[in-house]
């Protein structure tokens, strides 16, 4: 296996309502070395990412209070967040979806059933690379 040295903690919030899922997802990542935090609805995902502003966020649609939608739209309206990557991790796969969450500025739609949590962590740097110029980092 090729870890990476990393010399600053990569943060990642996991926005997901299924606590066995986010758990999953949750224990590959930090085992990789990435801090995470679980938000388990939308208004608590968009609270923690604009306080904490993490490195990238994977998101889930079905949520409850707000949905992922909701949360990705006010992510990119907001100066301060709108540059974090945002990953939507869904169990719906339907094309009108797909186009809207990419529509509204996320950089991927994963399946939830086609996406394992190494597939997921090894996404994350790729991920965060693609906006870290626009970022300016």
């Amino acid at each position: 296996m090729d870890y990476q040295v990393r010399d600053e903690e990569v943060r990642v919030l996991f926005v997901e309502d299924d606590p066995a899922v986010a758990q999953m997802y949750k224990l590959k990542l930090e085992l990789d070395g990435y801090a995470v935090t679980v938000a388990p609805d939308g208004e608590a995902g968009l609270k923690m990412a604009r306080e904490s502003r993490p490195d990238i966020v994977f998101l889930d649609i079905r949520l409850p209070k707000m949905d992922g939608f909701a949360v990705l739209e006010e992510l990119r309206a907001d100066p301060q967040t709108k540059e974090i990557p945002v990953v939507i991790l869904s169990n719906y796969s339907e094309q009108e979806l797909v186009e809207r969450g990419l529509n509204l500025g996320a950089l991927e739609y994963l399946i939830k059933s086609e996406t394992t949590p190494a597939k997921l962590s090894k996404g994350v740097e790729g991920w965060r690379s693609e906006t870290s110029e626009s970022r300016g980092r």
